[in-house]
């Protein structure tokens, strides 16, 4: 029998951090305003931030780099690993601001970077990436940049990310890629219902990842599970508005790597465009979603709140018109319950060519505004335990 436990390397990493906490006292500090950062809002302040960093990051020492209270203006930073420093501490009490004009961060890939660093923790503070100007820009289909994510970590491991805010990012608000053993805790995050691609912690190629107890409001996706994502666990999330969470969107490439051992547990959704979702593209790839559980979630008022789409294309717009070659195994939902805001409140439309397998509902409760709803089932075969509505196609 499957044990459904937190895994037992998040119990090692949250012990890991907790001492870590505990030993900020004999930590070497550097203040940012020492090397010239300015708390008005108005001056530029990257280049302090970058020595504090090179301070930081060139001790032997565990180190913290402190930023007081006040607004920061900030352009776009990319923190690089190889330090000498075996922990290093952002710890803000103050905000970090984008420039107002949105097209020196858009024509960036990332506002705040870090690439190849190992024990880096971000507690507390707000980032305001200003993302409304660029929004408007692209509502208004103008010729706009794309965006910066605001926070991005690439190639790490033992990262922390706790108590902060990420408000109106241009593009994705946290970008976890190609790392290890990550734990993100009491996040928020803020964008407007309507904020193009703004999806809230995106999570691709990395192993070990836990975010526990945040409140994600946003345009796209609260959280966005893509390709190479192993031992994710999801506890204790809020989302909407958005678009729910998503494994996916998959099949953008002919050799992909594999989505599997996925715990999504104790989540809110409210007023989203989905709930649980697992989307790919009608097109050949290698990949795989396998070994996936849903539990313990709560809908209010959601479109979707049980989706598989392996014919995802967005607004019709260029699709493939081919098979999805993603193979789909292993799913359980268990404990779903609340109001769809349709009347078809599970879908499973699967791929011809390689169907659904293992798929279980067990304990669903879904209404339609207080009335029966519906589920469809196109190539999909799996099998219900226990009181499941509505009634299952499987």
């Amino acid at each position: 029998m499957m044990n459904l436990s937190r895994p037992s390397h998040s119990i090692i990493l949250i012990l890991f951090f907790m001492l870590a906490i505990n030993s900020t006292s004999a930590l070497t500090k550097y203040n940012v305003l020492n090397f010239g950062a300015k708390p008005n809002g108005k001056t530029d302040s990257t280049k302090a931030f970058l020595m504090a960093w090179k301070a930081a990051c060139t001790s032997a020492d565990s180190t913290i780099i402190y930023v007081p209270k006040g607004r920061y203006l900030l352009g776009s930073m990319a923190f690089q690993g190889g330090c000498k420093s075996p922990q290093i501490i952002f710890r803000i009490d103050g905000t970090l601001v984008a420039p107002q004009d949105y097209r020196v961060l858009g024509k960036s890939t990332d506002w705040l970077s870090f690439e190849g660093v190992n024990g880096v923790s971000i507690l507390g503070g707000a980032l305001d990436a200003k993302g409304p100007s660029l929004w408007a820009c692209k509502a208004s289909h103008s010729n706009c940049p794309s965006g910066a994510t605001t926070l991005s970590f690439t190639n790490s491991k033992n990262i922390r990310i706790r108590s902060l805010l990420s408000l109106n990012s241009q593009m994705f608000h946290i970008v976890i890629n190609g790392c290890e053993n990550v734990n993100v805790q009491g996040v928020r995050i803020i964008a407007a219902g309507n904020s193009p691609n703004t999806d809230g912690i995106h999570v691709q190629l990395s192993k070990n990842v836990n975010i526990i107890k945040c409140s994600i409001k946003t345009g796209d996706d609260c959280i966005s599970i893509g390709p190479g994502t192993k031992n994710l666990w999801v506890e204790q999330v809020t989302c909407g508005p958005g678009h729910g969470i998503s494994i996916g969107s998959l099949a953008k490439d002919l050799k992909e790597e594999g989505v599997q051992n996925i715990t999504v547990k104790k989540t809110i959704f409210l007023g989203t465009q989905n709930g649980l979702r697992i989307k790919s593209w009608a097109r050949p790839s290698t990949g795989f979603v396998q070994g996936i559980r849903f539990m313990d979630s709560l809908m209010i008022n959601v479109q979707n709140p049980i989706v598989i789409d392996q014919n995802y294309c967005p607004h019709n717009l260029n699709c493939p018109n081919q098979v999805s070659g993603i193979k789909i195994k292993d799913i359980i939902y268990e404990g779903i319950r609340g109001m769809s805001s349709t009347q078809v409140a599970i879908k499973f439309d699967c791929s011809l060519k390689n169907p659904c397998t293992g798929i279980r509902l067990q304990n669903i409760n879904l209404s339609y505004l207080n009335k029966p709803a519906q589920s469809s089932c196109s190539n999909v075969r799996g099998k219900t335990l226990n009181l499941v509505r509505p009634e299952s196609c499987l």
